[in-house]
């Protein structure tokens, strides 16, 4: 008994020191997070310059549309084509397709044309010839009933037998020329609906024509105005696939096109604009008329200049983006030109916002997302305590902030959060778990 006594508490020793070494173990796998450990900075008051860096697309305020000509009958192939950034005056030839089926239209109907002609000359003169007979047959049924008039005048003179039949001849006389008379009318009626079918035809295969002949002078697309041409992406060329970030190529000679889709367009060069988005508390910092800063990546070393014109409402995400942040679209204007810009091109925007005077700000980094509140943390000894902060407005690396005292010393990373050991005491800076704004 004595010896299973002992054995039992030997077992029980052994365990013991087990979870003290697993402890020990994780506790130095995981130290404690120590406020000598903690980067931290200072709330401060002074002045906050607002610049709004964020990223656009040039593009033209005033431009016409150059589209394929809206022809049914299915797909057109560019025969002839100008290149983007091409000058052109208005009415220079931009883009031309090819017109084959449109000719071959344009023959048929002329055909059609012709042999509809045809039959109106053969219905008139088919028309004039039953016309000429009848006029003759009227004319004998006219003197027929004419010649038994007179014999019925003779009646007096003449016996009942031969006045009975003078009356009989000169009835049947008058019943064949009304007969001959309506007759005639019928003939006239139909003569005429032939010719005016026959006419009818003509003035369809006419109508063709002269639109076989409009398509044909439609196929050549004309400069609308002086400018430059642009042109479009070519969806198409990836044979109706299409995915974000796939390049395409442009419109180029030999592509089909379909009828009355947009091509490309020409641009007014001295009217450039530029398209940005921005976030949220970025569109807090930007008013009409500021001033813009622009560097354009297809010209390194040139700086342009611009004014905020318009800061629009929230854009609608796309269902293929990964951002799902409110964005709202700045449209700014160029002080300067440079034949040189095309619309599409990508460029770097530093938008001038006014800056906030004797503001308490810190540095982004500190804020932190807790419970849907903006919280940082100040230091209280060798811990942080948390407090929740009121963000009144935001440039790229500070935040002017509300519910802090200027010189509070704040962590730069959540100090809640768990850490890995890195072999140093000190852990690397960066973004708590909350996550700075």
């Amino acid at each position: 008994m004595r010896g299973r006594t002992a054995i039992t508490w030997a077992v029980v020793a052994v365990v013991l020191c087990a979870v003290v070494g697993v402890v020990a173990a994780v506790r130095r796998a995981t130290p404690a997070a120590t406020g000598d450990e903690i980067p931290t900075g200072m709330v401060k008051r002074g002045d906050l310059e607002m610049q709004v860096y964020t990223t656009g697309e040039l593009r033209a305020s005033h431009s016409e549309i150059l589209t394929a000509p809206p022809i049914g009958g299915g797909s057109l192939q560019i025969t002839h084509l100008l290149h983007t950034g091409a000058a052109v005056k208005k009415g220079d030839l931009v883009m031309e397709f090819d017109p084959s089926e449109q000719h071959y239209k344009l023959d048929q109907n002329r055909s059609e044309l012709l042999q509809a002609e045809q039959e109106i000359t053969k219905a008139k003169a088919d028309a004039a010839v039953v016309s000429a007979q009848d006029k003759v047959a009227l004319l004998k049924a006219k003197f027929d009933v004419r010649r038994a008039e007179l014999e019925v005048q003779k009646n007096e003179l003449a016996s009942t037998i031969d006045a009975r039949k003078n009356d009989l001849a000169l009835e049947q006389a008058k019943r064949v020329l009304a007969e001959l008379e309506q007759d005639v009318k019928s003939r006239s009626a139909s003569n005429q609906a032939t010719i005016s079918l026959a006419e009818e035809k003509r003035n369809k295969a006419k109508l063709a024509m002269d639109q076989a002949q409009g398509n044909i002078d439609k196929m050549h697309v004309t400069a609308p105005m002086d400018g430059l041409v642009a042109l479009e992406k070519n969806e198409g060329s990836a044979g109706g696939m299409f995915f974000s970030g796939m390049s395409l190529p442009e419109y180029h000679e030999g592509d089909q096109v379909e009828a009355g889709r947009s091509v490309g367009q020409v641009i007014d060069p001295k009217e450039m604009e530029l398209a940005a988005k921005v976030g949220e508390l970025e569109r807090n910092n930007i008013k009409e008329g500021q001033s813009v800063d622009i560097q354009l990546d297809a010209l390194p070393g040139n700086r342009f200049h611009g004014t905020v014109k318009t800061v629009g409402g929230a854009n609608s995400r796309r269902f293929w983006e990964d951002d799902t942040s409110t964005k709202f679209e700045v449209t700014i204007t160029l002080s300067n030109t440079d034949s040189r810009l095309r619309p599409g091109l990508a460029a770097h925007i530093v938008i001038q916002g006014e800056p906030r005077k004797g503001v308490l700000y810190a540095p982004r980094q500190a804020m932190f997302l807790k419970e849907s509140k903006r919280v940082v943390y100040v230091r209280n000894g060798n811990s942080f305590d948390p407090r929740e902060v009121k963000i009144q407005a935001e440039n790229e690396s500070r935040a002017a902030i509300e519910g802090i005292a200027a010189g509070t010393e704040i962590a730069l990373i959540d100090p809640t959060a768990p850490r890995k050991s890195t072999g140093s005491s000190t852990p690397a800076p960066g973004a708590g778990a909350g996550g700075a704004p």
